[in-house]
């Protein structure tokens, strides 16, 4: 390692016995807060990098990646998500891509860091700014179990753009939350989690789906690949009770896309929706897991 230079680890797979490590080439803002350590730095290839609690959240270089797929593929797979809420997400990366079709009339955000909102005003106003300024968005700090617990709003989409397990963010995989979840989702809804790097967090994965097949019709997951959350695919959680919300034609998608708007993306396509759902083997062989355990 250089001499002089601060290096800053991913500390997420200790328990596998490896790291990644960033070369910093400058901290631009760190703090402990009340839920959670926040470190944001810039780094030379991936630009800057969020930290939270050891975890990579979202570099510069491919944030595009998981928010576009996050949240284009449920709410085109719904076809009329005109209520969406997001639990987490505090950088406002999932919400600026939400708020990118026309179709959506309101998106409510639930985050339970305030400092997070209010560090992303400053570091990351490429999504913030479209964000705040749109009369469709609705924050509200609050504890995200809480939230979808008490709340007498019903949604299309749920986005739950949630940390790993732990700290915080452990209460956000659990059956008692995805049970609130259900509770506040309209009739043919979708909700999509984060769910891990399935080589490195099997266990994540097929308990999630588990879970999500004891409350819903269809429990599943779609993969893309995000380099920075390393270790090859990353699952998304999906869970609807609407089967055929999986099995959508590419020119079905392409024609609910071309109405939201034909907006910009830079990995979303139709065909690459209708295709994250073609597992690899071994993803498969973990979701058919879940089912039989689940029975």
């Amino acid at each position: 390692m250089t001499a002089g230079k601060r290096w800053i680890p991913e500390t997420l797979f200790d328990d596998l016995g490896f790291r990644i490590t960033y070369a910093v080439e400058r901290v631009l803002y760190e703090m402990q807060t009340e839920h959670q350590h926040l470190v944001l730095f810039e780094h030379g290839f991936f630009g800057k990098v969020l930290m939270l609690d050891g975890a990579t959240q979202v570099t510069s270089k491919d944030e595009f990646i998981y928010h576009e797929m996050m949240t284009h593929v449920p709410i085109l797979a719904h076809g009329n998500a005109r209520e969406v809420l997001i639990v987490g997400g505090g950088d406002c990366g999932i919400a600026e891509e939400v708020l990118k079709h026309k179709t959506v009339r309101r998106l409510t955000q639930v985050e339970i860091d305030a400092s997070v909102v209010e560090f992303s005003k400053e570091h990351f106003p490429e999504f913030t700014g479209p964000v705040l300024s749109d009369r469709r968005f609705d924050l509200v700090i609050d504890d995200g179990m809480n939230y979808v617990t008490k709340t007498d709003r019903r949604f299309d989409v749920i986005i739950v753009d949630s940390t790993d397990p732990q700290g915080p963010g452990k209460v956000l995989f659990s059956e008692r939350f995805y049970r609130a979840c259900r509770r506040c989702m309209n009739a043919g809804g979708v909700m999509v989690t984060q769910n891990g790097v399935p080589i490195l967090q099997s266990d994540e994965l097929v308990t999630g789906i588990r879970k999500f097949r004891k409350l819903f019709a269809d429990g599943a997951c779609y993969v893309a690949a995000i380099p920075t959350y390393v270790g090859g695919h990353m699952a998304m959680g999906w869970a609807s009770d609407n089967p055929k919300l999986r099995a959508l034609a590419v020119a079905t998608i392409a024609g609910r896309y071309k109405r939201a708007g034909s907006f910009p993306t830079k990995y979303w396509t139709p065909e690459v929706h209708v295709a994250a759902f073609a597992l690899p083997r071994f993803i498969a062989d973990k979701v058919a897991r879940a089912s039989k355990r689940s029975r």
